[in-house]
């Protein structure tokens, strides 16, 4: 795989109400989104019932609201996401609201889990999630009636079941504070959010394809496609993201233009003071140069802002920062300079790191001894 590859390959209706609850969206629904009428819950395991204030639900009550939110015992994100769920739980607790977590686990390994200490907050996990209601259902039918038909493919993901049993939102549950908020105070605006929520969706998709096109080096189609979405797209937010992805496929193709150079020399100034920003973007530049690509301009003023932010930057990332600023050095035809700056790296490194830095080193410097004429050997 290129450089090239490898830069660009790592570089979103109103139903029939039953008095008091609400049908199942399986019979309704095809496919679930924001507005369809949110499934009933078949939960086999209610784990956790928030120290008995809350009562398992199976169909969800008019004029409540609920969060359904997807977790399991392995997934990181979802771990982390338990002390902010127990945080709105105990602020929405007298309003109306409940939270319902969901795994397909065994109910051995969520009790397992629950019986660890979360070393960071002192407690067990069963005193963590103790304010809110955590479940297991490990036949998955909540799961399918959710995730499944969503196209959710990732976890943690929340789901906002509204007053009217309506899906209202969907996303991290990181994410929850603003949408349960406004859907608490009748203050949500479901259309607004239902358009934002398909345009996500449709990035993902376009994404997916202009990976595929850049992974076969066809950058010209690439850029069409990105360039087409960033006209079509109505929501500002995802425009500027097209806008992004649509100069680093123009850089990463070579196609340095006035445009591109004007773009990140933009972004690199929105970078001062942030190291590490800089030394992303210097080693992605270094890999359009070293794949054969062209960065004009680009080149020489990353590498001023990279000698900048290095100075100052803490002593744990200059190995990074130097070997990022050697590399970029060297590709442009300042072996000198390259060979300082890998030095440098080696100097404030240690152990393995600087093994492999020393053996970069090396290479300079036999570069250099072949560059120079016979007689000065």
């Amino acid at each position: 795989m290129t450089m090239k590859k490898r830069l660009i390959l790592i570089a979103v209706c109103c139903v029939a109400v039953i008095p008091l609850t609400f049908r199942s969206a399986r019979a309704l629904d095809k496919e679930l989104g924001i507005g369809s009428l949110a499934p009933t819950l078949d939960i086999e395991h209610w784990v956790q019932d928030g120290n008995g204030f809350f009562k398992p639900v199976k169909d969800f009550k008019k004029g409540k609201v609920y969060v359904v939110e997807f977790w399991a015992t392995w997934c990181g994100p979802c771990i982390a996401s338990m002390p902010h769920l127990a945080e709105l739980q105990n602020k929405y607790r007298g309003r109306g609201v409940q939270i319902i977590s969901v795994s397909d686990e065994t109910l051995d390994e969520v009790n397992d889990l629950l019986q660890k200490e979360n070393e960071q907050e002192g407690k067990t996990f069963a005193e963590i999630t103790a304010s809110y209601s955590l479940t297991t259902d490990p036949d998955r039918s909540v799961y399918e009636d959710y995730m499944d038909a969503s196209k959710q493919q990732g976890i943690p993901t929340s789901f906002i079941v509204g007053k009217t049993g309506q899906i209202e939102w969907i996303g991290h549950p990181m994410d929850l504070d603003e949408p349960l908020e406004a859907v608490v105070e009748d203050t949500w605006d479901r259309e607004e959010f239902k358009k934002i929520h398909q345009a996500e969706k449709d990035f993902e998709q376009a994404i997916q394809q202009i990976s595929m096109l850049a992974g076969a080096e066809k950058f010209d189609e690439a850029i069409e496609l990105a360039e087409k979405q960033m006209k079509s797209v109505e929501v500002k937010d995802l425009k500027e993201r097209w806008k992004s992805i649509r100069n680093s496929l123009k850089l990463s193709a070579g196609k340095v233009d006035d445009e591109v150079v004007a773009y990140y020399r933009n972004e690199l100034a929105k970078m001062k003071g942030d190291p590490v920003a800089v030394g992303r973007f210097s080693y992605s530049l270094f890999g359009v140069i070293d794949g054969g690509g062209k960065a004009g301009p680009l080149a020489e003023e990353a590498i001023k802002a990279l000698r900048r932010e290095t100075e100052d930057a803490d002593d744990e990332i200059k190995p990074f920062l130097y070997n990022t600023l050697a590399r970029l050095c060297d590709v442009t035809g300042k072996l000198d300079q390259a060979i300082k700056a890998q030095q440098q790296a080696i100097d404030f490194s240690e152990g393995r790191q600087q093994l492999r830095l020393e053996k970069y080193l090396q290479e300079l410097q036999e570069k250099v001894s072949a560059d120079e004429p016979e007689e000065d050997k």
